[in-house]
């Protein structure tokens, strides 16, 4: 059996507007200068709070704290009000699909999101099914720790040697490192491809299908 964990934002679903448009206003909120849209991108796949830190160079203190819950705020306030979904990568759904009905694959997700942030993104795109282990920020230590990786492994009854790792930063190669994990970038979300590289990607995919071949 193998196990097979995609990250979320970025990997699965291109999150990229939602959490700027969230982030601008949160900074606005606190008068600091609003992020450009590529600082945000650098950070997505954190834990929140972690990340309001990085983009402030700072280490999470009573103010990032404040501002994490306000930007949970501005999130929600965004659903509440209709706002769309984050829409699945070209060929993510299929190919999930395809990994899913095989009898030697399990699938999870490790993800920087919230638990509620996570099960809506599953929930609307007809996955929840899909996988059988989640792990999220609110369950485990920020990527690059290995924690999320090997509770799924645990979860699942497969050792870190039979996991692949899938996902868009290098925080994700990173943890997957970490874990003893196989890493798999993707070409198609926020990080760079040389920089997923040099995190320690085994492998740099450029479309969905290649994933197939690689589980």
């Amino acid at each position: 059996m193998k196990l097979a964990l995609f990250d979320c934002d970025g990997t699965i679903v291109d999150s990229a507007a939602v959490i700027h448009a969230c982030m601008e206003r949160t900074f606005e909120d606190f008068e600091q200068a609003r992020p450009g849209l590529e600082l945000t991108k650098s950070i997505i796949g954190l834990t929140l709070d972690i990340a309001i830190g990085q983009m402030l160079n700072r280490i999470v203190d009573p103010e990032i704290t404040a501002m994490t819950a306000r930007y949970k705020e501005h999130f929600m306030l965004y659903r509440q009000s209709g706002g769309l979904l984050e829409p699945a990568y070209e060929g993510l759904l299929p190919l999930i699909a395809a990994l899913a009905a095989r009898d030697d694959v399990i699938l999870g997700v490790v993800t920087g999101k919230s638990r509620r942030g996570l099960d809506a993104i599953l929930a609307h795109h007809d996955l929840t099914q899909s996988f059988f282990v989640t792990r999220t920020a609110d369950d485990c230590p920020s990527k690059p720790h290995p924690a999320m990786v090997l509770e799924c492994c645990a979860a699942a009854g497969i050792e870190p040697g039979q996991t692949t790792v899938i996902g868009d930063a290098v925080y994700d190669m990173q943890m997957a490192v970490n874990a003893g994990a196989r890493a798999v970038g993707v070409s198609w979300g926020y990080g760079p491809v040389d920089a997923l590289t040099a995190s320690g990607a085994h492998h740099v995919v450029t479309t969905a299908d290649e994933i197939a071949t690689l589980i």
